[in-house]
């Protein structure tokens, strides 16, 4: 079943498989992915900045690194400003106004850095960052040096996430089957969940309860967690036939997520409904690793996937009225 509601624009990269995309929060049509050549495994990768137009999509910008690019985040101080992360253990920070290479780059980790985000709480500009080296680190872009470095997981941190709530709280998510929640003042995680019996993936907050959020696994199932009961979740949600890559919340209604894998899929669903599963998106032929709602177009949703294509949809689930 393909997505219905909205036209379909999409753009093949040759030789570019997309592992994250985020809209701008700033222009409505444009978009960012960080990909790499031959999987990731070797090889560059590179930044694309995107354009949506009545045409389709088009390629305004690209920057090329010297290794693997696995997450790209949106500065929230500036629409030309944007940090990815790569497989060399480095984050690099790129102004798209200008046509060199990085305006900074930040290495600590000592090995692949799988994920990075930009702090969306007001008066923060902070990165925080995950690794393959099981530490996450916390970044002021005008500094060199990392604030701080977060200990404690017993494996690959795949997914770090701002709080869009709490000041200086995020989430990680990592294959030694755990959640934390993090406060940038402490080393140490203030709370452990043992999510899932399988790596954990990816992890999200949901934009409407700073108590709620989402992750998704290796066992293929998406499970919410109240921060206020963690025993047991929530929700669990079960359809995909293959490892959960992403997962993200809509930003416009309170119990509506998205959820993409290894399946070459993307799913949609509402957790507060009996029939929780809204819709089966089919339009890749790779494992799909890239997912982002629109914050500026409600009911917009962009992919992008190993088979080297980035997507922009409505699906016509969306077009409920926002909560």
């Amino acid at each position: 079943m393909a997505a219905g509601g909205g036209i379909t624009r999409a753009i093949r990269i040759p030789g570019r498989h997309g592992y994250a995309v985020e809209f701008s929060p700033y222009i409505p049509s444009r978009l960012a992915c960080a990909a790499s050549q031959n999987y990731g495994i070797s090889g560059c990768g590179t930044l694309i900045v995107l354009e949506q137009n009545d045409a389709g999509l088009v390629i305004i910008k690209s920057f090329d690194w010297t290794d693997a690019l696995y997450d790209v985040t949106w500065s929230e101080v500036s629409e030309n400003i944007l940090v990815t992360s790569s497989g060399d253990g480095s984050l690099q920070l790129w102004d798209t106004s200008k046509p060199q290479g990085p305006l900074q780059i930040f290495k600590e980790h000592t090995q692949e850095v799988y994920t990075v985000d930009w702090s969306q709480t007001r008066g923060e500009q902070l990165l925080v960052s995950g690794s393959w080296d099981h530490t996450a680190k916390l970044w002021d872009p005008s500094v060199a040096k990392a604030l701080c470095t977060f200990t404690g997981h017993e494996n690959i941190i795949y997914s770090t996430i701002w709080s869009p709530h709490i000041p200086g709280c995020f989430a990680s998510a990592s294959g030694d089957q755990t959640l934390r929640i993090w406060d940038v003042k402490s080393p140490v995680s203030k709370i452990v969940i043992p999510a899932h019996q399988a790596e954990v993936l990816t992890c999200d907050w949901c934009k409407y309860d700073q108590n709620l959020l989402v992750t998704g696994a290796v066992d293929c199932s998406l499970r919410g967690w109240d921060l206020r009961a963690v025993r047991q979740p929530v929700f669990d949600l079960h359809d995909h036939t293959y490892a959960i890559r992403r997962v993200k919340f809509s930003p416009f209604h309170a119990s509506i997520l998205a959820s993409c894998s290894y399946d070459f899929t993307v799913r949609l669903w509402d957790f507060s409904k009996p029939s929780v599963l809204l819709d089966k998106i089919e339009h890749h032929t790779e494992f799909t690793c890239g997912l982002d709602f629109s914050i500026l177009l409600p009911g917009q949703v962009a992919d992008c996937s190993w088979d080297e294509t980035v997507k922009i949809y409505s699906p016509s689930c969306l077009s409920l009225p926002p909560s």
